[in-house]
């Protein structure tokens, strides 16, 4: 099959000993399903983080364990180190390619809103991912909405303007916002500072006033 491939090895090393298997390069995973035996495996750290990377969590990986015949995974879950920000744990989740599972997809806003380029808006995106149902390899890899759309600061995009493939359901409440253009802050013309001069300017041509007319009499 076309599309990412990546080998793992049986692991025999479990609960607190993995530490000595990331300190030599290898990061612990766990592959399971519906359909095959729960089992625990390895791959290379540089591999794995370059597959996760490229796959996310809707992107089908096809994975082969010791050379084995290729199965359709999914990545599920992943750990990272809570204070270097590295993989220390992947799940991945074997399926059926005959039967619709639901996965997380990024959704994109292209070219550029009238309401940032003309009226110096600034570009919102409240949800920056939809989930979907849908045969395993008919998942797209993200969904796109065209921010020309975006013509003023009243215009919103919602889930209900994707428009999806055939064959792909969206899950997701059809009124959530996923884009909008907001107003430039537009700073107060005359500020505080402003009117208590103009008010201090006034108190002292008063005073001068009064001056005047003592003087007078």
């Amino acid at each position: 099959m076309d599309g990412l491939q990546l080998t793992l090895e049986k692991r025999e090393v479990i609960g607190k000993k993995v530490s000595n298997l990331r300190k030599n390069g290898l990061i612990p995973v766990h592959l399971y399903g519906s359909e095959v035996d729960s089992i625990s495996l390895q791959c290379e750290k540089i591999t794995l983080n370059k597959i996760v990377l490229q796959a996310g969590t809707n992107i089908p990986i096809n994975v082969s364990i010791d050379g084995s015949e290729d199965q359709v995974c999914f990545v599920r879950e992943v750990q990272y180190h809570p204070v270097k920000d590295q993989i220390i744990h992947v799940d991945f989740m074997s399926v059926n390619i005959s039967k619709p599972v639901r996965a997380k997809v990024p959704v994109r806003i292209e070219g550029t809103s009238p309401a940032v380029r003309t009226m110096g808006g600034t570009l919102l995106q409240p949800l920056e991912s939809v989930t979907v149902e849908a045969l395993p390899l008919e998942i797209p890899g993200y969904l796109t909405l065209a921010a020309e759309l975006l013509v003023d600061f009243e215009t919103n995009l919602y889930v209900k303007d994707l428009e999806i493939p055939d064959g792909i359901q969206i899950t997701n409440d059809e009124a959530e916002m996923l884009a909008s253009v907001v107003a430039p802050r537009v700073e107060r013309a005359r500020g505080p500072e402003s009117e208590e001069g103009e008010a201090t300017e006034g108190e002292a041509t008063e005073g001068e006033d009064s001056e005047e007319e003592s003087t007078e009499a």
